[in-house]
């Protein structure tokens, strides 16, 4: 630590004050009582006496108190900068007790939340590697548990090989997913995708994507539509194949946690010249508003088994919100349990098509 002694002297000059004032008049009247002094001359006491103990005292109580104070102020500071505070241990010594306090609060605040903030971002470790772990064993005990059984002799019959190889091809399908979809997030947070960013339609991307995801649509008779069957093709500036991701990636959800029969519907909207918002909803089953927060988190899931049983990584909501992001643009949910969701995000017009 580098010393540099911030010294004060308000504690000595007033109190080196009160004891000269107090000694002065204390002997000025001894010495009236005692001695014949004239009036003259006892105020000219009464001035060298007070000077010369006024200097005594302040030169005493300014060494003294400051060489206590100090000694017991640099442990303080010492003991500190064993917990390399950068910020704490670089000031210097001060004995001035409130700029003391006010420091030591300071740092004791600034732990806290440091603190707090690795107990935080810990739990969030913990329980990310365990979703990790329980989101790639599960495909891989698939496809041991099959590849064991054919190996155990069921390989002689070609009907249960060949059954038994689709399913563990499934499986490593699966695994391949969630390994391609963390191998994205990841480039996504460290900022390692470059976006291909050109002028499409977003309307027909829309109808592309509800045309691929028709037959998953049907399996719940749930129906995909515009929200405005005449809507006019609106062109925005983005990378197209994220963009489709997105939409997929949310259509697909509103299909997950639908209701048999139910609706998901897609709107654009423009929000001004150079903005329009997408949003898709649905009247599915809703989200609890204290799962909302955590919607966007890496593997969350609302309904930990229903969930896994429709599939899926357990990433797409967090791969959107970095895709957004990563356009610089801003994504919104609103949710009403039992009742059903909506997602919505901002997207940049072309720009030939700012005025339309």
């Amino acid at each position: 630590m580098k010393i540099s002694f911030k010294k004060t002297y308000k504690f000595a000059v007033k109190s080196a004050l009160y004891i000269s004032v107090f000694a002065t008049v204390f002997v000025m009247m001894l010495a009236a009582m005692i001695f014949k002094f004239t009036p003259q001359s006892l105020l000219l006491f009464g001035i060298v006496f007070i000077l010369i103990i006024y200097i005594f005292s302040f030169i005493v109580l300014q060494y003294r108190v400051e060489r206590f104070i100090y000694r017991r102020v640099k442990k303080i500071y010492d003991d500190i900068s064993l917990l390399e505070s950068s910020t704490f241990i670089n000031q210097p010594i001060t004995t001035d007790m409130e700029a003391l306090t006010r420091e030591v609060k300071k740092f004791a605040t600034d732990k806290k939340l440091e603190i707090e903030m690795l107990k935080v971002r810990e739990e969030y470790r913990r329980e990310f590697l365990g979703n990790v772990s329980h989101e790639l064993k599960t495909p891989l005990f698939t496809v041991q548990g099959y590849l064991s059984t054919l190996l155990d002799g069921a390989m002689d019959d070609k009907n249960v090989r060949k059954k038994y190889l689709k399913r563990a091809e499934k499986g490593v399908e699966r695994l391949i997913y969630i390994v391609e979809d963390l191998d994205m997030i990841t480039k996504l947070e460290v900022g390692d995708l470059n976006l291909d960013f050109s002028e499409f339609d977003i309307v027909e991307l829309i109808q592309n994507v509800f045309d691929l995801l028709e037959m998953k649509a049907d399996k719940k008779k749930i129906t995909l539509a515009f929200e405005n069957y005449h809507i006019q093709p609106i062109f925005v500036k983005a990378d197209k194949d994220k963009i489709q991701q997105v939409i997929e990636n949310l259509i697909v959800n509103s299909i997950k946690y639908g209701k048999e029969g139910g609706l998901t519907e897609v709107g654009v909207v423009n929000l001004t010249d150079k903005k329009v918002l997408v949003r898709i909803s649905d009247n599915g089953e809703g989200i609890e508003k204290q799962n909302i927060p955590r919607l966007f988190e890496r593997f969350y899931r609302v309904n930990k088994s229903g969930s896994r049983a429709e599939g899926g990584s357990g990433l797409g909501l967090a791969i959107v919100k970095h895709i957004i992001e990563a356009h610089e643009e801003k994504i919104y949910v609103e949710s009403e349990f039992g009742i059903g969701s909506e997602f919505s995000f901002t997207m940049e017009k072309a720009k030939k098509h700012h005025t339309l």
